[in-house]
């Protein structure tokens, strides 16, 4: 059964794994042909459109999403409607502790860009568990680098003593992360909304923009439609006290 998302999604020519030729170091990257071919045996390989939901918060986990390529956006809610969202880049599996416990989903995933994820039931995901030990390692790493990427988003909420610094957090993450160093400084694709950057960081999108300008302003970075440039990291690490 396949996961409903809301949205009509592509099936013809999603890559295989053993097809795609990636070379990078997502879940199915670099595992023996054996437990790639297990895993393509139980996926549904499907292409999904910006805007799709993967899954919702608080429904039965009926499995596991790998996103391919694109990236998904995870949201948590409160009931007065204030969300906090963590951006999921390809690679990511989706959904992996309520599936591997049995809960509801802890939050809500919708695609930020469209793009190819791969959704494995719930009941064959486990099955493979038990079999493979190569599949289950795999599932640990990535437990683990999601215990990682959540105790980042902490730091950015909780140890930071201003607006600034959150944001000044957030961006020196991705500097670490996604950034590429040039002769004027380090660039950054910036396709999120100032609305999104907010929600990351706790905060309002008009306080987003502010802080966005104010940098601007002094130097720290130099930002021209989806390009973000850090002209200046050594001003973004001062605004960080820890």
């Amino acid at each position: 059964m396949e996961p409903y998302t809301g949205f009509a999604c592509k099936i013809e020519k999603a890559d295989l794994c053993s097809t795609c030729g990636m070379e990078e170091n997502h879940f199915f990257c670099g595992m023996s042909g054996k437990t790639r071919f297990a895993l393509e045996e139980i996926s549904f390989n499907s292409f999904y459109p910006q805007g799709a939901r993967l899954f919702g918060e608080g429904q039965f986990p009926r499995g596991v999403f790998i996103i391919c390529n694109g990236r998904a956006k995870l949201s948590i809610c409160s009931r007065n409607g204030r969300a906090l969202t963590r951006i999921a880049d390809a690679g990511e599996m989706l959904g992996l502790s309520a599936t591997l416990e049995g809960r509801p989903y802890e939050g809500s995933a919708e695609m930020l860009d469209a793009g190819q994820v791969n959704f494995i039931r719930r009941d064959h995901f486990l099955q493979l568990l038990n079999k493979s030990a190569e599949a289950s390692l795999r599932v640990a790493r990535h437990i683990s680098n999601d215990y990682f990427a959540v105790h980042e988003q902490v730091k950015v909420l909780a140890l930071s003593d201003s607006v600034s610094e959150k944001l000044a957090r957030l961006l020196l993450g991705w500097c670490d992360k996604k950034g590429r160093e040039t002769d004027h400084g380090i660039h950054l694709k910036f396709s999120l909304t100032h609305g999104e950057v907010a929600q990351m960081i706790g905060v309002s999108r008009e306080t987003v923009t502010r802080q966005l300008s104010e940098m601007r302003g002094k130097g720290i970075i130099h930002l021209k439609g989806s390009n973000l440039l850090i002209t200046n990291k050594a001003a973004l690490q001062e605004l960080v006290t820890l």
